[in-house]
């Protein structure tokens, strides 16, 4: 039960980041600033189901490995310090920055650089997370695809 729980919770949160990268993404590119800022506004209610999701894919997964040695668990435990550290340091506190210039109507130099980095941050966190999918199904069912 542990394993479905930790996938379940590990899916969920990918699909909220990826929801949150692609609906701002597309008000930016393609609505006016009252859909960004609705945009930013959910986001910011959507980190607590986020968070919660992203804590309980880090415990469940904590307890799966701490009696197994393999490497790719180790490189799996690598990438989730890096992806809860860019979660904790740079997509939070944007994620709130964003709203409360929105909400404000500021649209600014400092704005669009949040954003762009938080874009940016936020392809690296899917891809990380890509990657612990990838290598969590390959500890699950020792399956490796063929290289080439």
């Amino acid at each position: 039960m542990k394993p479905v729980f930790h996938a379940l919770a590990g899916t969920t949160a990918m699909l909220i980041i990826a929801s949150f990268w692609t609906s701002t993404l597309v008000s930016e590119l393609f609505m006016d600033h009252a859909a960004v800022a609705a945009v930013k506004l959910g986001i910011v209610y959507g980190l607590f189901l986020l968070v919660p999701c992203l804590a309980a894919t880090g415990g469940s997964g904590f307890v799966l490995g701490k009696s197994r040695t393999e490497r790719l668990l180790d490189q799996k435990k690598k990438r989730m310090r890096i992806i809860a550290a860019n979660g904790l340091f740079v997509m939070i506190p944007s994620a709130l920055f964003l709203n409360y210039k929105a909400a404000a109507g500021e649209f600014d130099v400092s704005f669009y650089a949040v954003q762009l980095a938080e874009l940016a941050v936020g392809a690296v966190q899917l891809t990380l997370m890509g990657m612990n999918f990838r290598d969590g199904l390959r500890l699950a069912t020792g399956y490796r695809p063929p290289i080439g």
